[in-house]
C-alpha cells in the first residue's frame, strides 16, 4: 500500500498531471524503513506558459517532509519528458512503467503503449554508466555500504533484462527470480534491518567485484545479440499525443 498523502501532495501541484508514479528504493524492491519516497511524473503545462515570452516551468522538484513522511518530488512538462524519452535514457522509462502508480489516466496508459517504441539496444549504455557510477561510490566507502551495492546490481540485471526481453523490469526482487543470485536476499535482509547490518565486511569486497565485472559481461553480451532496434520508432506518435493532450479542454 502507497502512503495516502503521495495522493495529498499530487493534489497539491500547480499543473494537471498526466501521471505520477513511484521510483526509487521502493520501486527497486529494497525500500528500509526510513527510505523517503521519490515520486516523479509528468505535468502538462498550459499553452500559454509554452507559446508565450516566459518559458513555463519545465520541471518541478520539491524535497520537503511531511510528517515523518520523507518526500523527493520531480516532474516534466510533457514535451521535455517525451524528449527524454527518445533519448539512451532508462531513468524515465522506468519512471514510465513504474507499477507504484499515484496517479494515472487513459493517456498515461496510451503512454506506456507507445513508448515500446521507445526501447533500442542502445539504452544498455545508460546501465553500463549507472552501474559504473555506484561501483565506484561502492568501492571508495569505508566501510562499503550495502545500499549502493544493491543499486549495481539492480541496474545491470535491469539492463541485461531489458536489452533480451525488451521489458522494463526495476524491481530487483522480481528480476532476481529470472536471474537468481544467491547473494541477493540476503544484501537486501541486511539493508532492511537498519544501519547495523548495512556495511559489508571488506573480505567481501573481491567476490562483489568479481560478480560486478561478470555482469558487466553480461550485458555487454545482451547488447551485442539484443533484437531490439537501433533506433526509437515512437516519435510521430508521440507528436500526435503531445498535440492532442496539451490541446485537451
Amino acid at each position: 500500500m502507497l502512503d495516502s498523502r503521495l495522493s495529498e501532495i499530487v493534489a497539491e501541484q500547480p499543473f494537471p498531471l498526466l501521471f505520477a508514479t513511484v521510483s526509487g528504493a521502493h520501486l527497486y524492491g529494497f525500500p528500509s524503513p526510513d527510505s523517503d519516497f521519490d515520486l516523479r511524473g509528468v505535468h502538462i503545462l498550459p499553452i500559454r506558459d509554452v507559446i508565450g515570452l516566459t518559458p513555463g516551468r519545465e520541471t518541478i522538484e520539491i524535497s520537503e517532509m511531511r510528517g515523518t513522511l520523507e518526500l523527493d518530488l520531480v516532474t516534466h512538462d510533457i514535451k521535455k519528458f517525451f524528449g527524454l524519452m527518445l533519448r539512451k535514457n532508462g531513468y524515465v522509462l522506468e519512471q514510465l512503467f513504474s507499477p507504484l502508480i499515484v496517479q494515472t489516466c487513459d493517456e498515461h496508459a496510451e503512454l506506456r503503449d507507445i513508448a515500446k517504441g521507445c526501447i533500442t539496444r542502445h539504452h544498455s549504455h545508460h546501465y553500463f554508466g549507472f552501474a559504473e557510477t555506484q561501483w565506484k561510490l561502492f568501492s571508495k566507502e569505508n566501510p562499503r555500504r550495502v545500499k549502493p551495492l544493491l543499486y549495481v546490481f539492480r541496474v545491470l540485471l535491469t539492463g541485461i533484462n531489458l536489452m533480451k526481453t525488451g521489458v522494463v523490469e526495476a524491481n530487483l526482487v522480481h528480476l532476481n527470480e529470472v536471474y537468481n543470485l544467491p547473494y541477493i536476499p540476503d544484501l537486501i535482509a541486511r539493508k532492511l534491518s537498519g544501519p547495523e547490518k548495512s556495511t559489508l565486511d571488506a573480505t567481501d569486497f573481491d567476490f562483489f567485484e568479481a560478480e560486478y565485472q561478470r555482469l558487466r559481461g553480461e550485458l555487454e553480451a545482451a547488447f551485442q545479440v539484443s533484437p531490439l532496434p537501433e533506433t526509437p520508432s515512437a516519435q510521430a506518435a508521440l507528436n500526435d499525443l503531445l498535440i492532442r493532450v496539451r490541446l485537451k479542454p
